[in-house]
């Protein structure tokens, strides 16, 4: 049975192939090519991928990102589409769906909402079930040095902690929802904002969600 995390990639890849190598992306000062790019060299190249988290290693990511940027498109989609080499951490299903499942959720709504005509997609219970799993797991990493204190919320009740203190600002929407929130996504996310209209402001312009 396929995987949430292969359904988005085949997704993505579709998506990219469509909107061309030039479209916008929320991904700030990339196009769908560099999107594209980036996707490729996480997977396919650990030696500079590293750069993504490590300072000291961000020249190097930059390079071959250059590189990567360089190739034919359509080369590009296709390496997406059939995904990561055999011998490869991420071509195991178990650590693909791990590692991938929001980071090809995040790249498809990047995709998708860049462009004017955009709506929700209608997500399946299992697959939100996922994503805020994921989400769960990752939430103090994302919220880690926002300047207010920051609780996701899902319509049923369940919250995550994603940053102590005071004011709190209590983020409220589908696990889809807060997934792009908290990604760095805010002006994206379909989302209920609930606490000090001061902290919320902040909150909405801080750049230091995510990675």
């Amino acid at each position: 049975m396929s995987t949430h995390a292969k359904r988005e990639r085949l997704l993505l890849a579709d998506l990219l192939e469509t909107a061309g190598p030039d479209a916008p992306t929320l991904c700030e000062g990339w196009t769908t090519r560099d999107l594209a790019a980036h996707v490729v060299v996480r997977e396919r190249r650990p030696d500079a991928a590293g750069g993504i988290l490590i300072k000291q290693l961000a020249p190097r990511l930059d390079r071959v990102m250059a590189e990567y940027t360089d190739k034919p498109y359509e080369e590009l989609i296709q390496l997406i589409r059939t995904g990561p080499p055999r011998f490869s951490p991420f071509s195991l299903k178990p650590v693909d769906e791990m590692s991938n499942l929001i980071e090809f959720y995040v790249h498809t709504e990047d995709v998708r909402r860049a462009q004017p005509d955009w709506s929700p997609r209608d997500l399946d219970p299992v697959f939100q079930d996922a994503l805020w799993s994921r989400l769960e797991r990752t939430a103090r990493l994302m919220g880690r040095s926002v300047p207010t204190g920051l609780v996701l919320r899902r319509p049923d009740g369940q919250t995550a902690v994603a940053q102590r203190g005071t004011p709190v600002v209590t983020v409220t929407g589908e696990p889809s929802e807060l997934v792009l929130f908290s990604y760095g996504r805010q002006s994206a996310a379909k989302v209920d904002l609930d606490g000090d209209e001061n902290a919320i402001a902040k909150l909405h312009e801080s750049k230091q969600l995510g990675i």
